[in-house]
Order: structure tokens, then C-alpha cells, then sequence
């Protein structure tokens, strides 16, 4: 059964319009950016209040569940949002989303019990697997809402889960001094929002599809049509997971031959970059509908024009940031955290270097999703997963923090040069005009 919503996310009848891409990118923009801010600031908080440590536990959670959550949520987002002929109905994706987390969870309490880590480091990897279940749920959401070009609704839920998260995480922390006990806050921060707003945006969006009378949010039981959709979303699930590896290989080795007092400096290091990420998170996340939209067309001029502006404002986005490191790099670090973490300024450095190579590797990465090229990523992050872990056991025995830093720049690399080509690709099989031969996922 097709979902009787429109396609490329024009209005039904009783609902609000979509929003037009720089008011979409400016209420994702500000909302990644509370976000991201209130995430860094959890860092700071611990990194304030505990050792680091207590940073590494809590950075090590975030590494060995993240790449387990990103293969169970089959990138299922970045599907509905590239859904230009609505083929799948939302309550599919939610009941695909809601197995996999479950899986998710067992798979992270087997490897939890299966690695034998200290007793506060695995009930810190639990709880903060526990936060990564209830945001995915908010995440399916996220994918109808980006459907509709509503990005809005995604910036308010976001602009919520920020702040309630830090403030609740900080005050757990503090009463506690426990890290596990931090992230059950988070979670709870989260389900909080999920209940309350994000239901009630999802049920709006569902009543407008059916013709404006009100709609359960409630997950489809057609498992013919779930499987349909997991085997198209399953080359993403491969895709996300191995792009998760690849930004958390040097921490898995920085945590072996180091420990967690170093891996906890180098992932607040890391997170200085956030502010470059969340501009081109914010503006591939608006612009792929539209993106979809013109490959679906067969556009293949307007969809080369709206990518090739975002790659302009990625390669200024990196240099201005190349430039702050240089400058003011120390300061920064001296200020958000304390004389240890300023010390690697250097590091720093490189790590920027590396964001920068990945803000043009990202946006082609949504170019990519857009023109529906999910099973050509398999083998292109295998490659780089590959260069990492390579790059990753040459560099961090021999040189530390900044063998990690370096891998990250290897990666990046690997990561543009690999993009480029499938993208290509991808559009070549667009052919010269409308008349083109339909490309197939």
C-alpha cells in the first residue's frame, strides 16, 4: 500500500507549507548549533567536574555504540528524506527503526560482556547505548519532518533535547560522580522530548497526509513491505557503520596503547571542530530533498549547481577554520578546557586540517544519498575503513595524539578522492537531458 502522501514533500491539504531552503538551513543551522553546543558543553562539564578519565569513559561509550546504532538505523532518515515518490509509508520505517534498536541494544550488552571492561566503564557504555535508543526513535521522526522540507520542527525538537540533556546529564554527574549515571540522565532528557513534541509533529504531518483527520502514530505490521525497505536502506546501514569506524579507529587504538586519560583529551580536541560540522550538517540535511528532487527529475544541471555551491562554501568553511586554529588555537583550548588539553595545540591543528577535507567529503556524501547511490558507498567506505585502520596502526604507536590526528586527515582524504568518484559515476548515469535512460538505486 503506497502512502497517499505527495511527492518532494509538497503540502497536503490543511498542512503547512514547506519551507524554502535558506529558511530551512537557517532553523537547522540554529538548530544543530544550540545542539552541538550543548554536546560540547556535556564534554566540558565532565571534563570540568571528573579527570579525563572520566572523559574517556564517557567518549568510549559514545565510540563502541555508535557504530552499532548507525548499522541498525539503516541511514532510514536519509531514505524517507530522499523518498521523492513516497514508495514507503512512514509507520514502515518506524516499525523497521523499532527492531533494529532492539537489536542494537543486545548487541551492545554482548560486546559489553564479551570485552570485559572495568564495571563503571561497561555501565557507562550501557547507559549511554540507552540515550542512542531513544534518539533514534526522534530520528525517524526527523526523516518524515525533512520529507516535508519542515526543518523547523527538527530545530525545535533539537533546541529541547540540547539543553534538558546538559542540564540534566550535569546535575547527575555532580550528585553522583558517576558518568553512567550522567547518560541515564541524558536518556531521560531525550524520551522526554520524544513523548511530547516529536509525537506531536509526527501526528500532525500524518493527519495532513490523510486528508487532515487525525492520525495514530502507530508502526506498520506489513513485514513483505519491511523487508522491501531494509534490504534497500541495508547498503546505508553498511555505509553508516563504517563511516562511524572511521571517525573512531584512532580512538580504539588511542585507548589501547595509551589509555582513557588520552583518549578523553583527544576527543575534546575533536570536538572544536563541531562547529564547522554542524554548518554542513545543517546545510546537506536542507538541501538534500531538493537534491533528490532534481535527480529524480533528471536534472542533472540544477542538481550540479546546488552542489557545487555547497562545495564553495565548504572549502571557505575550512579554510576560515584553518586559519582560527593557527591564531588563536591555544586560547580557545586554554579557555574551554584546562592546561593539559592547550598543551596539544598542535594536534589541534591537524585535526582541523582534517575537518576541513571532510566538509567536502560530507557534502558529497549527500550528493551521493540524493541520487539514491546506496550500494556504490559499500565498497567505497570498506576502502577507506581499510586506510584507517592502516594509517591508524602505523601513526598512533610511533606518534600518540598526533598519530591519531593524522589518521583523521587520512581518512578524510580517502573519504573525498572515493566520493567524488561515485558521485561522478552517478551522474553520468544521468545521461545529457529528461530523456535519460530512469537510474535505479
Amino acid at each position: 500500500m503506497r502512502s497517499r502522501a505527495p511527492a518532494r514533500g509538497l503540502p497536503a491539504t490543511g498542512q503547512a507549507p514547506p519551507l524554502g531552503l535558506r529558511r530551512n538551513f537557517a532553523w537547522t543551522l540554529a538548530g544543530n548549533g544550540l545542539y552541538a553546543a550543548s554536546q560540547w558543553g556535556i564534554l566540558i562539564a565532565l571534563a570540568k567536574m571528573a579527570d579525563p578519565a572520566a572523559v574517556g569513559r564517557f567518549a568510549l561509550g559514545l565510540a563502541v555504540t555508535a557504530p552499532i546504532f548507525l548499522f541498525a538505523n539503516l541511514q532510514l532518515r536519509a531514505v524517507q528524506a530522499t523518498d521523492a515518490r513516497a514508495e514507503f509509508r512512514f509507520g514502515e520505517y518506524l516499525r523497521l527503526r523499532m527492531l533494529m534498536t532492539a537489536g542494537a541494544i543486545l548487541t551492545v550488552a554482548l560486546v559489553v560482556g564479551i570485552a570485559g571492561e572495568p564495571r563503571s566503564t561497561s555501565l557507562a557504555i550501557l547507559a549511554v547505548a540507552g540515550a542512542k535508543a531513544v534518539e533514534s526513535l526522534s530520528d525517524v521522526a526527523y526523516g518524515l519532518f525533512q520529507r516535508r522540507e519542515r526543518m523547523d520542527w527538527i530545530a525545535v525538537s533539537m533546541t529541547a533535547r540540547g539543553p534538558l540533556s546538559l542540564a540534566l546529564l550535569g546535575i547527575a554527574v555532580h550528585v553522583t560522580g558517576s558518568v553512567a549515571w550522567g547518560a541515564v540522565a541524558m536518556a531521560a532528557a531525550f524520551a522526554i522530548v520524544l513523548a511530547t513534541y516529536d509525537a506531536s509533529r509526527v501526528r500532525r504531518a500524518l493527519a495532513a497526509e490523510d486528508g487532515g483527520m487525525p492520525a495514530a502514530v502507530r508502526p506498520e505490521r506489513s513485514f513483505p513491505r519491511i523487508l522491501r525497505l531494509a534490504r534497500l536502506a541495508l547498503p546505508l546501514g553498511f555505509v553508516m557503520t563504517l563511516v562511524s569506524l572511521n571517525a573512531n579507529i584512532p580512538r580504539y587504538f588511542l585507548e589501547a596503547h595509551l589509555g582513557e586519560r588520552d583518549l578523553g583529551i583527544f576527543t575534546a580536541l575533536a570536538q572544536v571542530t563541531v562547529a564547522g560540522t554542524m554548518i554542513v550538517n545543517a546545510l546537506g540535511q536542507s538541501a538534500t530533498p531538493r537534491l533528490a528532487g532534481h535527480y529524480s527529475e533528471k536534472n542533472a544541471a540544477e542538481f550540479r549547481r546546488l552542489l557545487g555551491r555547497l562545495l564553495i562554501g565548504a572549502a571557505g568553511l575550512g579554510a576560515g577554520g584553518l586559519i582560527l586554529a593557527a591564531v588563536a588555537g591555544r586560547s580557545i583550548l586554554a579557555i574551554l578546557y584546562r592546561p593539559e588539553y592547550a598543551a596539544q595545540v598542535n594536534v589541534l591543528h591537524v585535526l582541523v586540517l582534517g575537518a576541513a577535507l571532510s566538509f567536502l567529503s560530507s557534502f558529497l556524501g549527500y550528493g551521493m544519498t540524493a541520487a539514491r547511490s546506496f550500494r556504490a558507498q559499500v565498497p567505497l567506505f570498506t576502502i577507506v575503513v581499510l586506510g584507517t585502520t592502516a594509517a591508524s596502526a602505523l601513526l598512533v604507536p610511533r606518534f600518540g595524539l598526533m598519530g591519531a590526528a593524522w589518521a583523521t586527515v587520512a581518512t578524510s582524504s580517502l573519504s573525498l578522492i572515493g566520493g567524488a568518484i561515485v558521485l561522478a559515476a552517478a551522474l553520468r548515469r544521468l545521461g545529457p537531458g529528461p530523456d535519460s535512460p530512469e537510474v535505479r538505486a
